[in-house]
């Protein structure tokens, strides 16, 4: 896979919406240094740090990461088909280990709904940084196990365990166990 530059889309698209860091910091609730310290790959965001960063453009992660990707009406989808989330935040690791690859089935914003296949390495976590955004969200343990984390509760969730949850409470996601973890999961309106 070629490698991708976090640091250098992220400062292309703050620039076009003509903010400064600090600005952006303030719209996305981030720490300013954070945003400095991505822009010039000193550091790799987490995917929640990512998002929010990304929420004080007004973008999805899907338009971050594959902007070119034409809208579509398809109504199936092939697995070369689901729109890749993540994959470009790791393509500078040699090893996969706490690596999540989010792929997200067809265009989530035409249909307020967005559908994701998660795939969570061993030791792959959302990030300490509890995501919170307006939306429900519930999904389906496919493989594996994930501990989920909602407000005060949290449980280590195995195949054919689901969650369903208000996303304004903190959340994250952790695979704590010693293999890869699959969920299938929804959220309305689309966050990612």
């Amino acid at each position: 896979m070629q490698e991708f530059d976090v640091g250098t889309r992220l400062k292309e698209m703050r620039l076009v919406a003509g903010l400064s860091q600090r600005q952006l910091a303030e719209a996305s609730g981030v720490p300013h240094g954070q945003i400095s310290m991505i822009e010039t790959n000193r550091s790799s965001p987490s995917v929640a740090s990512l998002r929010k960063i990304l929420g004080g453009l007004g973008i999805t992660m899907s338009e971050f990461f594959e902007p070119d990707t034409p809208t579509t009406q398809a109504v199936f989808f092939k697995p070369q088909e689901l729109r890749d989330l993540t994959t470009k935040l790791y393509s500078t690791l040699d090893d996969p280990r706490g690596k999540i690859t989010l792929q997200q089935v067809g265009d989530a914003r035409a249909h307020n709904l967005q559908v994701l296949y998660e795939r969570y390495e061993p030791g792959a976590d959302t990030g300490e940084a509890m995501l919170e955004h307006v939306s429900h969200e519930g999904g389906i343990v496919i493989a594996g196990e994930i501990e989920i984390t909602v407000g005060d509760h949290c449980a280590v969730l195995k195949a054919g365990d689901s969650y369903l949850f208000d996303s304004n409470l903190p959340h994250r996601f952790r695979n704590i166990g010693d293999r890869e973890a699959v969920v299938v999961s929804a959220c309305t309106p689309p966050y990612l």
